[in-house]
């Protein structure tokens, strides 16, 4: 029997699909009082997962530090890294688990599921397509990357970048667009037929950094919410309340990438929307965790930072559990 996995108060994770437009599976950012969900059970769809290895590529729309890109970076690395090339940092107990082995839950829903390595950076300090934008131009951002089928494009808007809907309704969003067509994204997933479905698409993810807009509704739990239980927040693991957010964001929607890339993988619930394989356990990070609690987690004696996973020398990380369908459980990682 499938465990109650908590919805939060909006802080970021509450997936739903847009009902026009690309089909983007969004974050939700305000779930304004706390849900109990029903017991979760992802179905199995039998549409088109990603499989095989991939690249993730990277566009910086706005300015960014170079420890900020180096951060997000070094987590995409981490993914695919053993553990043992990621415990170089003092002071992380062997115990610790890695960035790579919370990504090999997703080899439970198909053991070819997407190995994913760091791919290209491209930067956009110049704002080229404004300082605001919509869905649709993301998809044309995106495509700016090159992407093909081997390819997770990734785009992360600067905490200056409005994007429609950030903050009021979604903190980021996974979708799929065709390389020829990316300023008229593809139809809503509903829309495609299955015989075509994934055919000369990518999908691609958009993260805005949410340090200037809503760090307590897309950046929790580093950050006060501000909704719901005001517990004081985590110190990030990175020093970077926006960042650390982004991380935790972009692990979200990597995984339902991978596991739902075009409506018909895994989810819960209808198509319009769905539960996703993070989503599904939105606000759970540790063992114990509540609404408005994390969970029981690891602190860095030095920083006072909370995490519970090491990737690339050393570097320290706090990712959402996720469901595993082995177990019929959301998964911490402690």
């Amino acid at each position: 029997m499938a465990p109650q996995c908590f919805g939060l108060f909006g802080l970021v994770l509450l997936l739903a699909v847009a009902v026009a437009g690309a089909g983007a599976a969004t974050l939700r950012a305000r779930q304004l009082f706390l849900v109990s969900q029903a017991p979760v059970t992802l179905t199995n769809h039998h549409g088109q997962l990603l499989t095989g290895n991939y690249s993730v590529n990277l566009l910086w729309y706005g300015r960014f530090t170079t420890a900020q890109r180096a951060t997000v970076a070094d987590f995409v690395l981490s993914l695919s890294q053993s553990r043992s090339s990621t415990a170089a940092a003092p002071g992380v107990p062997a115990a610790v688990p890695s960035v790579a082995s919370w990504w090999a839950t997703t080899a439970r829903y198909n053991p070819g599921a997407a190995r994913l390595a760091l791919g290209r950076q491209v930067v956009d300090s110049s704002l080229s397509l404004g300082r605001r934008l919509s869905e649709s131009a993301l998809a044309v951002l995106a495509a700016r990357l090159s992407p093909h089928r081997g390819s997770i494009a990734v785009v992360i808007t600067a905490p200056d970048v409005l994007v429609d809907g950030f903050c009021l309704s979604h903190c980021g969003l996974h979708a799929s667009a065709t390389s020829a067509a990316a300023a008229a994204p593809a139809p809503a997933r509903g829309a495609v037929p299955a015989a075509t479905r994934g055919r000369g698409r990518f999908a691609y993810v958009w993260v805005g950094n949410a340090a200037e807009q809503c760090p307590g509704e897309c950046a929790w739990p580093f950050h006060q919410p501000t909704y719901g239980p005001q517990a004081p927040p985590l110190v990030a693991p990175n020093a970077d309340v926006g960042i650390d957010g982004v991380v935790i964001n972009l692990a979200t929607l990597l995984a339902g990438a991978v596991t739902n890339p075009y409506g018909g993988g895994y989810f819960q619930g209808p198509t319009e929307v769905p539960l996703e394989a993070v989503t599904a356990c939105t606000g759970m990070f540790g063992a114990g965790s509540y609404p408005g609690y994390p969970g029981q987690l690891p602190v860095d004696v030095a920083t006072g930072a909370s995490y519970n996973a090491v990737g690339v020398a050393g570097r320290r990380f706090l990712l959402p559990a996720m469901w595993d369908p082995k177990t019929s459980q959301c998964s911490t990682l402690v």
